[in-house]
């Protein structure tokens, strides 16, 4: 199906009379994202489901369509008004307490890497990772935690295990005749793939 089949679909069959081959285009190339509505329409004339449009959920709203859960469901299921919910989704900014939390894990089936990203505490978690593998690890050790509720003994591990491969990199790069700025930028580097090289030790670990 061409971009204008597909717009003639949506048009005719979901009464989305706006919606144009130059649209379907932009959400083809990523340029623009559909909306709720817009997106369970463009799966019914493809004949998918909604969640084979979205690739990896990123967002709590992603997640949410790629199980196929109604908003209401999952206002219902955390506890919270539907209109404080989808303020959560489209703000990116998720504000419940830990009951409700966790609540949410539960509906939306999300892995603790996900959790922690839908949840906004991933850039939290970066700068005290970053910090952890620069100085002192060990001090480091209950307010990541916090955010991601990792077992003590495999935390432990994991901070030591990111701090001794970051402190050795830097010594290796230096070792190797790169010089400092060789160094910094291979430091840099893996400063950069933080969170993913956590999530890469616990796994590991767990």
């Amino acid at each position: 199906m061409g971009p204008e089949h597909v717009a003639y679909g949506l048009r005719a069959s979901y009464g989305l009379p706006y919606v144009t081959p130059d649209l379907v285009i932009a959400w083809e190339r990523g340029v623009a994202a559909p909306s709720s509505p817009e997106l369970t329409a463009l799966a019914g004339v493809l004949w998918c489901s909604p969640g084979e449009l979205l690739g990896r959920p990123q967002t709590l709203r992603e997640h949410r369509i790629a199980r196929a859960v109604a908003p209401e469901d999952v206002a219902h299921a955390v506890g919270m008004d539907l209109r404080a919910y989808l303020r959560a989704e489209e703000s990116r900014q998720w504000k419940g307490n830990e009951r409700q939390s966790a609540a949410l894990a539960r509906v939306l089936d999300l892995a603790l890497p996900d959790f922690v990203a839908v949840t906004g505490r991933e850039a939290r978690l970066a700068e005290l990772l970053h910090s952890a593998v620069t100085t002192r690890w060990q001090a480091y050790v209950r307010p990541v935690r916090k955010l991601a509720p990792v077992d003590a003994e495999v935390l432990e591990g994991v901070l030591q295990e990111l701090h001794q491969d970051y402190q050795g990199h830097m010594a290796a790069t230096l070792s190797w005749g790169g010089g400092s700025r060789s160094a910094s930028r291979s430091g840099q580097e893996f400063l950069d793939r933080i969170v993913e090289n956590f999530w890469t030790a616990v796994e590991q670990r767990t």
